[in-house]
């Protein structure tokens, strides 16, 4: 069941074409984030959800109603800002009171939902305090129980936790999808961090100006990645390029390369003879000592071999620089403790399942 749909909207702002054709399917209960670097539109994606923009054309839809042209107040949304807007002469209470208060909610029922949200964010006790008398952590916990407790269809975050130091918002992220999940409440969320978008969504919306990259759920869009661009700006990758000599499959070839000839997979329906470039993630590469007694390589497994021009280490992984002998470089995490060093000729493993084709 779809619960919110947003259709081919376009916004402009002069001469500035800020969303072009933006079509979402978001269905009911799922996690949605809108990703992507500043200036890309998923704010204004947002805004547009919420009513405080206006789409130039296209429609957006809750359930079956459009909602295009519906003042906020009448879309049924809960919003969680970045600076949590919370007003500092309320208590948590009182924050909590005033949009229900606003819908003409009873005195009892208020009290009821009141209690049963601050249960669920964790700050049962807290009623009398005032936002000044609270952490950051517990500020954007009211944030959130203010947008839920007017017991809305669509709740919606915009970098909700922009303004948290980087231990709180680790642990932000896990209390706000855990939370999420148990109300069932359908949700989008704008973030430009990839690692949030990545632990915390159902499906991401990678944004690049304007447009829509890719969407998809996590791992597609890691493992999968549509564009070099989707492929830059989700996680760290390798790509070489080369040129597809073979079709073995229908999403599966071989590609002529300066580091050799490697076996990939691809989006099918790749013709020979196209400029394409091998994207292979990091950790998805074996290593081990140039002459090192190993296992034979696998059916499907690629062989190229380097040298190690840096090792920097990071607790429990190290990140090696190795140059090929074609002068190309790639990133490869070992485990900490492996004692590969600076200088040391290596030779890289990788399945060509985890070798993934995008457009050169």
């Amino acid at each position: 069941m779809t619960a919110l749909t947003i259709d081919r909207i376009n916004k402009r702002y002069g001469d500035l074409h800020i969303l072009k054709d933006i079509s979402v399917p978001i269905g009911k209960g799922e996690f949605i984030s809108l990703l992507g670097p500043s200036g890309c539109g998923k704010t204004t994606t947002l805004r547009c959800i919420a009513g405080f923009e206006r789409p130039d054309s296209g429609r957006i839809l809750f359930g079956d109603r459009d909602v295009t042209r519906a003042l906020p107040e009448h879309r049924d949304i809960g919003m969680v800002f970045q600076s949590y807007a919370l007003f500092p002469h309320m208590t948590v209470a009182e924050n909590l009171a005033f949009g229900l208060e606003a819908r003409k909610v009873a005195p009892a029922e208020r009290k009821r939902r009141i209690a049963e949200v601050l249960s669920m964010v964790r700050l049962q006790g807290y009623e009398a305090r005032f936002p000044r008398e609270l952490s950051g952590g517990q500020q954007q916990r009211v944030a959130l129980a203010r947008a839920l407790v007017i017991e809305p269809s669509v709740l919606l975050l915009d970098e909700p936790l922009a303004n948290l130091d980087a231990t709180l918002r680790d642990e932000m992220r896990f209390f706000i999808r855990d939370l999420q999940q148990r109300v069932g409440i359908t949700s989008i969320y704008v973030t430009h961090d990839q690692s949030e978008a990545m632990v915390m969504s159902d499906k991401i919306v990678v944004m690049n100006g304007g447009v829509i990259s890719q969407f998809g759920s996590p791992r597609d869009i890691y493992e999968r990645p549509a564009s070099q661009t989707v492929a830059g700006f989700i996680g760290r990758s390798n790509t070489i390029a080369g040129t597809i000599t073979e079709t073995l499959g229908a999403d599966s070839y071989k590609v002529e390369t300066s580091c050799g000839t490697i076996g990939t997979h691809g989006p099918s329906g790749l013709a020979r003879g196209a400029d394409v470039r091998v994207m292979i993630r990091p950790e998805n590469i074996r290593t081990g000592r140039h002459g090192e007694a190993a296992d034979a390589p696998a059916s499907d497994e690629n062989m190229l071999g380097g040298s190690v021009v840096s090792a920097t280490y990071q607790g429990n992984a190290t990140q090696l620089q190795v140059r090929m002998a074609s002068g190309d470089g790639m990133v490869v995490d070992v485990s900490g403790r492996d004692p590969l060093a600076v200088g040391d000729q290596v030779t890289l493993r990788f399945s060509s399942r985890n070798a993934w084709l995008l457009a050169s």
